[in-house]
């Protein structure tokens, strides 16, 4: 499992120098996600994309879930009220169930990608005075470690948690 650690950096050459001790201390680089205000030059540094910008992900989760439950309602409303008098099984459920939940992401997917990231929220006001904002994939047995290393090598970087449930896969 790998933690997301937030950290902020006062400016874009503080943020190269901290990528570079990363990359020293093995840490990818497709695993470092730089965000600065919109128009500032991050040069080489990995940018991060838009699934890290907008809610995207989390609407896709809560479509899928919404749209699955509204899916078995209507499922069970045909099977118990079948329409023109047609004997419709239980699999009408199951079905009703998977097409919802894949509309419901699907809708639920393009409303996220028109909203600014929840979770980046707390970070907003830092990026428009001119910090960048690093968001920081690594595995949860190297955490502290790398903790350690961002607070002795850069001083200036403030650490602004983690979150504990990022996907183990990249």
């Amino acid at each position: 499992m790998r933690l997301r650690m937030y950290v902020t950096l006062p400016d874009t050459n503080s943020a190269r120098r901290l990528a570079d001790d990363l990359l020293l201390a093995r840490i990818e680089d497709r695993h470092m996600h730089f965000l600065a205000r919109r128009g500032t030059d991050l040069g080489e540094l990995h940018e991060a994309s838009y699934l890290h910008k907008t809610d995207a992900v989390h609407g896709a989760a809560v479509g899928l879930v919404v749209g699955g439950a509204l899916g078995i309602v209507l499922g069970m409303i045909l099977v118990y009220f079948p329409p023109g008098g047609a004997t419709l099984q239980l699999v009408t459920v199951l079905i009703t169930a998977v097409v919802g939940g894949g509309l419901g992401a699907w809708v639920a997917t393009m409303v996220g990608l028109q909203v600014p990231n929840s979770r980046l929220r707390h970070f907003e006001h830092d990026m428009e005075e001119g910090k960048v904002l690093l968001m920081l994939d690594v595995p949860s047995t190297r955490y502290d470690e790398v903790r350690r290393i961002i607070s002795r090598t850069h001083p200036e970087a403030m650490d602004r948690g983690s979150e504990p449930t990022v996907p183990a896969f990249p």
